[in-house]
């Protein structure tokens, strides 16, 4: 671990979904280049575990158990980070649910779940972070949206709602806040191998995705960290409201007649 060394060294950063797959790839990369990181999530074992991993191998990092769809858990998350670590500087706004459903025949809850956990879950994080980072002298929110925030795709109309929502929201807040120092930007990963993704379909899935892809593959939680890395530090400090997809090329073309 890079202790307090690195490219986000000084920095203090809350993840959330950081329990497993792209989140914690993401809490992993901000440890190793020196920021000390709440890792969010309401998977208890698997966050506890890996802050403790995070922990023994020299980083800094504490689990909090964290609804994103909740108002006061954020209040408490936010005022955790603050007591153990200061006021918070980078945001990973990275939790996130996928359900799919035509819509014809899909589910009001399912829909109604996707925009609790994945937009009001954002909004929130957004506006309970601020307080924090104008304390910090500023900061960066990374929001993770998806290429169906860029692109429609059958049987995802209410999770690309959401995702639209998202790319909407952090160009909204990234002119309301540039002027206090805060940089909000999104992120549109395509298909990811994450247990997110391979509840619907394993290796079926990931097989029928890579063929879609121009490169022939679809991405890993590897294949993400780096593009938080680069928002969350001061390499990117004259982007906001930005938008950048990690696709292996999926948003480069288009369909002929659908």
């Amino acid at each position: 671990m890079a202790g307090g060394a690195g490219r986000l060294a000084g920095k203090v950063a809350i993840v959330t979904g950081a329990a497993m797959g792209q989140g914690a790839a993401i809490a992993r990369a901000f440890v190793e280049e020196g920021s000390a990181v709440v890792l969010a999530d309401v998977a208890k074992e698997q966050g506890q575990a890996l802050a403790d991993e995070l922990v023994a191998a020299g980083g800094r990092a504490h689990f909090a158990h964290h609804d994103v769809a909740d108002e006061g858990s954020w209040t408490s998350v936010v005022a955790v980070a603050e007591e153990r670590f200061g006021p918070v500087s980078v945001l990973a706004n990275n939790a996130g649910i996928l359900r799919f459903g035509e819509i014809a025949t899909g589910s009001l809850d399912d829909v109604e779940l996707m925009w609790r956990v994945n937009q009001q879950g954002t909004f929130l994080g957004m506006r309970a972070v601020v307080p924090s980072m104008r304390r910090a002298g500023g900061g960066s929110i990374i929001n993770a949206s998806s290429v169906e925030g860029l692109a429609g795709m059958a049987g995802c109309t209410g999770y690309a709602a959401t995702k639209w929502a998202i790319r909407g929201m952090t160009k909204c807040a990234a002119m309301e806040l540039g002027g206090k120092g805060i940089r909000v930007n999104s992120v549109h990963p395509g298909m990811i191998d994450t247990p997110m993704t391979r509840v619907h379909g394993g290796d079926v899935a990931m097989e029928f995705g890579a063929s879609k892809v121009p490169m022939r593959r679809v991405g890993t939680p590897a294949d993400i960290a780096p593009v938080y890395v680069f928002l969350a530090s001061d390499e990117s400090a004259y982007m906001n409201g930005a938008e950048l997809a990690v696709d292996g090329g999926v948003t480069a073309t288009h369909a002929f007649g659908g």
